[in-house]
């Protein structure tokens, strides 16, 4: 699998793998608060993009993609976004509806729809996730890697997501900084449609 072969395992981690790696995320997502980190973005053909991730729970995240692409995406609490600004494009979602709302909701129940995959490496945590009533939303395998001192021992990775069509896309993280401050205007956003800051 292209994210788990991309993931670059820190040489500190915690010596005993826990029994139950899905109560072992569900531990990590309650214990974040917020987070930053550098992404890249890897589509089915291979073309990678890179920018910042900002995510504040429950139901934000931001992805500002690197300087010249004018893409941005953003979750503010109820809807997920897609904006082009290069053709004035704006897409909505329902949190509930992305592959990504498991990232979003540390109150949700992972055993409904998420199960742990086997790994040959007890270092690495592979979460895949979908709703088997609406398999058009997609299907994410989230990498956590095993990290004395990251919370509840765990480092978010990385995730790939796989669409109903059959595109798959990665993002791997780095840099990532857990539990700082984020201020709510960081999800704001211009509509291209209209003048001013969307609320």
């Amino acid at each position: 699998m292209l994210l788990v072969a991309a993931l670059a395992i820190p040489a500190v981690v915690s010596a005993q793998p826990a029994p139950s790696p899905l109560a072992d995320v569900s531990a990590h997502l309650r214990a974040v608060d917020t987070m930053t980190a550098a992404f890249t973005q890897t589509d089915r053909n291979g073309k990678s993009l890179t920018g910042t991730l900002t995510l504040k729970r429950p139901g934000r995240i931001r992805f500002q993609y690197q300087a010249g692409v004018p893409l941005l995406v953003v979750g503010d609490g109820k809807a997920l976004w897609m904006i082009d600004y290069s053709v004035k494009q704006v897409s909505r979602w329902p949190i509930g509806n992305s592959p990504l709302g498991i990232l979003l909701d540390p109150s949700r129940d992972l055993t409904r729809f998420a199960r742990a995959l086997p790994t040959t490496d007890p270092r690495v945590v592979l979460v895949e996730a979908r709703d088997p009533k609406h398999p058009e939303y997609g299907t994410i395998t989230i990498a956590f890697a095993r990290v004395a001192g990251a919370p509840a021992g765990l480092m978010l990775r990385g995730w790939s997501v796989l669409d109903a069509q059959g595109n798959r896309s990665t993002i791997q993280l780095s840099g990532q900084r857990f539990n700082v401050p984020v201020e709510d205007r960081a999800f704001r956003w211009t509509d291209p449609r209209q003048q001013g800051p969307r609320r």
